[in-house]
């Protein structure tokens, strides 16, 4: 059992890699560019030359080019020493047109262009933008700049390079003056004043202050020293890391009373345990001289709701729990009196179920549940009224309590109809006996192995009802992500997506031979 559930890790791995790759290449190679543009305010607001440095700024950032405008290129002549901070600011300034130039700056400029397009750039040098009056337009100011457009192949392999982070007491440069590196192992977290057994790894010198540490919120147990890089929001959570938009809470601030490590006291949100460093924070900003005894001054805030994975996981279970008590019995019901009353209401609900898109269903519901039974049509983050939940969890449950209904009546017939039920009958067994020792048992194993599978349905299968219910989900991350050309966020979740498949079908696997000890999966020879 072990090596196959290794040898399909393996190979679920290579599938939800090509997935990616896929994705990748729809988004990064036939899609237009220039769509991300569509929502940003600030494009809009930008003209002439200014708009075109901004557009190859933000291709870069959205991982279409490499982009080296011509004073950042300077700037990392005066860091390495070749250049003083005058005379960066001399060759910095471009003239109207190329002729223009100082001397100094057409020497920089020279060696700016050789130095790139020997390495296989485009070198652009944007001439000013005037009037009819020789006067520079807004936005129409000289610019020179390096581009190159990133290989899909590059851009993959550097996805997948950098997914993981493991945090280390060299994350800080070594030039830094912070102190002793190192790790701390403590059994009473300074956080509750040392008095409380609270266990946790304290880090000087690594990205976040504690890489191990217990509280009261589920799982308990938090860990930051493997964290998960799936790329940079850019619109739907700008400047956030995917993962990390995935699995933050989201609503209003809880507040409470928060002791600093200054030993200040005030009544606010932050989560001391998410600290990060940032260098200079404390000494640049008053409020965290006040608070922070050191630079790990970058800290998460706690809020009233799930993060939009735990929505998502909450709503699932649920959905699939319910879709499991009401389709099996049903199912069970219909193949015992079949061709019965029951048998035919069912009937027509599963073919309606699955004639009917699921946009049109969730939305007649939607409609019955709110003027009928004056359920909310919208969910509310900031409600406490569990009520919300239900329309959304049985429009995700409707669809699988039909399949079930109709594979569990299909499987129970066709245990009805084996031999090993006839006899059974003539050794003077009772039909309900049959059913419940034997038919029952034989029909329920191939139900067992799609349970995994449905709860991965009930969540990547919520991507229209968050949409429609206005869940904040990890579905519903996805739709807003698509209309805003979040590229990041989009092949985040779709990654997020194809790991739930492949181990929902491991699962399955699993499951099923727990279930039925005939099924092995071992390869020894019979």
């Amino acid at each position: 059992m072990g090596k196959y559930v290794l040898k399909r890790l393996l190979h679920g791995a290579v599938s939800a890699i090509i997935v990616v790759l896929v994705v990748m290449v729809l988004i990064y190679s036939m899609l237009d560019r220039n769509k991300i543009f569509s929502g940003d305010p600030a494009y809009n607001h930008t003209a002439s030359n200014t708009r075109t440095t901004y557009e190859y700024a933000r291709w870069e950032a959205y991982g279409y080019v490499d982009y080296i405008p011509y004073a950042d290129y300077l700037r990392d002549l005066v860091k390495a020493g070749e250049l003083d901070a005058e005379t960066q600011k001399t060759a910095a300034s471009l003239g109207r047109t190329p002729d223009k130039d100082s001397e100094l700056t057409a020497e920089y400029t020279a060696k700016f262009r050789e130095y790139y397009e020997s390495r296989g750039y485009e070198v652009r040098r944007l001439d000013a933008d005037t009037n009819k009056k020789g006067r520079i337009k807004d936005g129409g100011n000289p610019a020179m700049f390096a581009v190159k457009d990133v290989p899909l192949a590059q851009r993959a392999l550097k996805y997948f390079t950098q997914m993981f982070q493991i945090d280390n007491i060299h994350y800080v440069p070594e030039e830094t003056d912070i102190g002793e590196r190192g790790l701390t192992f403590t059994l009473y977290d300074p956080l509750y004043g040392g008095e409380k057994f609270s266990p946790a790894i304290i880090g000087n010198g690594t990205l976040h202050k504690y890489l191990l540490y217990f509280d009261d919120r589920f799982p308990f147990l938090h860990q930051n020293l493997l964290t998960i890089n799936l790329g940079e929001s850019f619109t739907v959570n700008q400047g956030v890391d995917v993962f990390t938009t995935m699995t933050e809470s989201q609503g209003s601030y809880v507040l409470s009373s928060i002791t600093y490590p200054t030993g200040v006291t005030m009544e606010r949100a932050d989560d001391l345990h998410t600290a990060i460093y940032v260098e200079g924070s404390r000494d640049s900003i008053a409020a965290n001289a006040e608070r922070f005894t050191d630079d790990y001054t970058n800290v998460k805030t706690t809020k009233i709701g799930m993060s939009r994975l735990g929505y998502s996981f909450v709503m699932g279970i649920i959905s699939t729990i319910m879709a499991y008590v009401l389709g099996l019995p049903i199912g069970l019901l219909m193949a015992r009196h079949k061709e019965g009353l029951l048998d035919k209401i069912g009937t027509i609900y599963i073919m309606f179920i699955i004639a009917v898109p699921s946009l049109a269903y969730i939305f007649i519901f939607k409609a019955i549940g709110t003027s009928v039974f004056g359920l909310p049509g919208l969910f509310d983050m900031e409600s406490d009224s569990k009520l919300m939940y239900v329309l959304p969890i049985v429009s995700l449950a409707l669809p699988s309590i039909g399949n079930l209904m109709k594979w569990m009546r299909r499987y129970m017939i066709d245990q009805m109809n084996s031999d090993y039920v006839k006899f059974a009958r003539s050794g003077g067994l009772t039909e309900s006996e049959i059913f419940t020792k034997h038919i029952w048992k034989n029909a329920a194993i191939p139900i067992t192995h799609g349970i995994p599978a449905s709860i991965i349905f009930a969540m990547t299968g919520a991507i229209i009802t968050e949409r429609i219910y206005v869940v904040p989900g990890a579905g519903n991350l996805l739709t807003t992500a698509i209309n805003r050309y979040d590229n990041a966020v989009i092949v985040g979740v779709t990654l997020f997506y194809a790991v739930l498949s492949v181990v929902a079908i491991i699962l399955g696997d699993v499951l099923m031979a727990t279930v039925d000890p005939r099924i092995s999966f071992t390869d020894k020879a019979r």
